[in-house]
């Protein structure tokens, strides 16, 4: 398999064969040139290239000026200048005028091949990061966080004010709304671009492991820790920490967050040294972190560090008039990933879409069109193509009688609304948490209190 396509321009014709040779060896294609201008004429035509290695010394255009008119000429292109004149000034100037690395003669081939392969790596790589960042940048750009209700305009330009500036970020919203998504286009916009965004849903992970994730681990730390492990603080420098369900933290890992705002040092699990952490970080609760505190379960001096920029997401229920534009943009997304051709939605359907009420916001809308798209029958979805989850609920509530109403203790209600909730997503815990508004570690306890399995109810 051929490896690349080289230019190799060199008037010396012995030494321009033998690196020909060489590369050709090694599965390279290579088209040589015994002088610099036909070679730029060659990229100048948009030939296709995917480096260029030159010669220093040529009669008429030298290789300095042919390596900075193909620089301009073909940014991506991977530059290499082979001299038999190997002093420092030289070499700092091939650099200085757009080469990537230089070599000299006389060229050890194994070494010309092994620095060319190292740079068409470089490029590759460099290639698939701009590539991701175009997707990512796609992806979370505002245009395709879909919603012209007066509501979601709000959260849009309240995004685009703070994504440039360093600021703290609380999000707000029911399970479902997209807090995620908001926190990704809020770091995509940022100048923290260009590094990573670590996301923790803090009411997934059990307790006693969440610390060792947050600040990570020293080998020996605890039974199991066998190597050390760097945690998501650490993981998110120079970039943006994402924490959902923060009012999952125990008071314990509040305390020790609130220091990291506060001094930006971490001390991972078992060790004894301060690390400096610089990241943004942007939290996400579906609770009432304000009555959290109140009650005394969330840390007063933590809650006002997190809400220094609040950004409320409002549930799908009262953005009705999104839902034609969310359930256009999902048909898209899933008939380009699961190879469909749905082309039109019924006004039927749509109606049947606004009526629902979403207790699982958008994230269950997704969901319900990407099944419907599954197993679609032709082009156009239907109400025949609604799952029987969704219809099931509206006809039950059309058709039953209002019964009186009985007064109940309140934790018989929530019991109910547990036991009804997982009757309804056949026993699956994270899902039933999702449509309750509660964290999964929130719904693990009270089955614990209620003495119910969560299974086969």
């Amino acid at each position: 398999m051929v490896k690349g396509l080289l230019l190799l321009v060199d008037d010396d014709d012995g030494s321009r064969e033998a690196m020909a040779a060489g590369l050709r060896k090694a599965s390279y294609e290579v088209l040589t040139f015994d002088a610099a201008a036909p070679a730029l004429a060659y990229l100048q035509e948009g030939k296709p290239a995917d480096a260029l290695i030159t010669d220093v010394r040529m009669p008429g255009m030298d290789g300095y000026a042919l390596v900075a008119a193909a620089r301009k000429e073909r940014p991506e292109l991977a530059i290499l200048m082979v001299t038999a004149f190997g002093d420092v000034d030289g070499a700092v100037r091939a650099l200085q005028g757009g080469a990537d690395d230089y070599l000299t003669k006389p060229v050890n081939l194994l070494e010309l091949r092994r620095r060319v392969e190292t740079q068409l790596e470089r490029r590759l790589l460099a290639r698939q990061a701009a590539e991701l960042k175009e997707r990512l940048d796609r992806y979370y750009s505002f245009e395709n966080i879909v919603g012209r209700s007066p509501a979601m305009q709000r959260v849009f330009e309240r995004v685009k004010v703070v994504a440039p500036a360093p600021s703290t970020v609380l999000i707000l919203g029911e399970s479902g709304t997209g807090k995620e998504l908001i926190a990704n286009a809020i770091h995509q916009h940022s100048p923290r671009a260009a590094k990573r965004f670590v996301a923790l849903n803090c009411g997934a992970i059990p307790g006693d492991i969440l610390e060792a994730e947050l600040f990570g681990h020293e080998k020996g730390a605890f039974t199991g820790a066998h190597q050390r492990r760097i945690g998501k603080i650490e993981l998110a420098h120079g970039g943006t920490l994402f924490l959902d369900e923060i009012s999952e933290l125990s008071a314990d890992l509040q305390v020790k967050l609130l220091r990291v705002l506060e001094q930006r040092v971490i001390t991972r699990v078992g060790g004894n040294d301060e690390i400096p952490v610089d990241f943004r970080l942007v939290a996400a609760t579906n609770r009432d972190l304000e009555k959290e505190v109140q009650e005394g379960r969330f840390r007063q001096d933590l809650y006002f560090r997190l809400k220094v920029v609040t950004i409320t997401l409002p549930p799908l229920r009262e953005r009705q008039e999104d839902i034609p534009l969310l359930v256009k943009h999902f048909v898209e997304r899933f008939n380009a990933e699961l190879g469909r051709n749905v082309t039109r939605i019924a006004p039927a359907l749509l109606d049947a879409l606004r009526a629902y009420p979403w207790p699982g916001n958008v994230r269950e809308l997704r969901n319900v069109v990407e099944n419907m798209v599954l197993f679609a029958r032709g082009e156009e979805l239907t109400l025949q193509d609604l799952p029987a989850e969704i219809r099931k609920p509206e006809r039950v509530a059309a058709e039953a009688p209002a019964a009186p109403w009985v007064p109940r203790r309140l934790e018989d209600l929530e019991r109910e609304a547990i036991l009804a909730t997982l009757r309804f997503t056949g026993g699956h815990r994270a899902r039933a948490a999702e449509l309750l508004g509660i964290g999964l570690r929130t719904l693990q306890r009270k089955l614990k209190e209620y003495n119910l399995s969560g299974k086969g109810v």
